[in-house]
């Protein structure tokens, strides 16, 4: 059988996992605080018999694009952005930490404040309950004040402060929730440099042009595996006719 078929089939492999990755990032384009992923290949030359003529392209890593999204004002008191570097912490389900950009806040039933998904915002002591009748502000520094909406309204009590952390983007890694955690898992130190702006969201980082583009790049380069595999396959037919001739 042609060697031909390997490589090929290699190729249209790790094309189609690009093709993957890259729907996901355009899936999430609308999500608040989604940070993209890219494939990074590279070619291992195949060493064997004969001349080292050709090579296998291997998936060699999958890497996080950390770049800022846009930032969209909401003017709501509820929603906040981190400016430049930074992650929100919050509590996951098994008593962890994890970091998050995704700053629409919200407060359940129990008066805790948590994300749009569910998980408790982490606070300087635990997580942050807010009492009932009052108003939220939430300052750059991640303090968070009630106000009453009723009786005395210009009296803001500070009942907490978000842990904002900011560890190296490569001791960061992402798990399947969508969340970063240290690879340690260990929880991140806090940071006061981190700040916060209130009434903004932050977008994803997709540019969904350049997806689209790449979308479109990647499936012609399935096809062409596909091409070689077919012409692989024709040349094996033809090469089995003139072996029967001759014999």
């Amino acid at each position: 059988m042609d060697r031909l078929i390997y490589t090929a089939m290699t190729g249209a492999k790790h094309v189609f996992m690009q093709q993957a990755g890259t729907a996901n990032n355009l899936a999430n384009a609308s999500t608040v605080g989604f940070k993209s992923q890219e494939h990074r290949f590279r070619a291992v030359p195949v060493i064997g018999e004969g001349m080292p003529t050709r090579a296998f392209v291997v998936d060699a890593s999958v890497s996080d694009v950390f770049d800022e999204g846009p930032q969209m004002i909401t003017g709501r008191n509820l929603d906040v952005s981190v400016k430049g570097r930074g992650w929100l912490a919050v509590q996951t389900p098994d008593g962890g930490e994890a970091y998050t950009r995704a700053g629409s806040l919200d407060v359940d039933v129990n008066g805790q404040l948590q994300t749009k998904g569910g998980l408790a915002v982490v606070g300087d002591g635990g997580p942050i309950s807010i009492p009932p009748d009052n108003n939220i502000e939430i300052a750059p520094d991640g303090t968070v004040s009630v106000v009453p909406t009723t009786g005395l309204r210009n009296n803001a009590n500070a009942i907490g402060r978000i842990k904002m952390v900011n560890p190296p983007e490569e001791d960061l890694v992402r798990g399947s929730d969508g969340l970063f955690r240290l690879k340690s898992g260990d929880p991140a130190p806090l940071d006061e440099r981190v700040k916060l702006t209130s009434g903004t969201l932050e977008g994803s980082n997709v540019n969904v042009t350049d997806a689209m583009v790449n979308l479109i790049s990647l499936s012609r380069q399935f096809e062409m595996q596909i091409k070689m595999l077919q012409t692989a396959d024709t040349n094996a037919q033809r090469a089995d006719q003139l072996l029967s001739l001759n014999s």
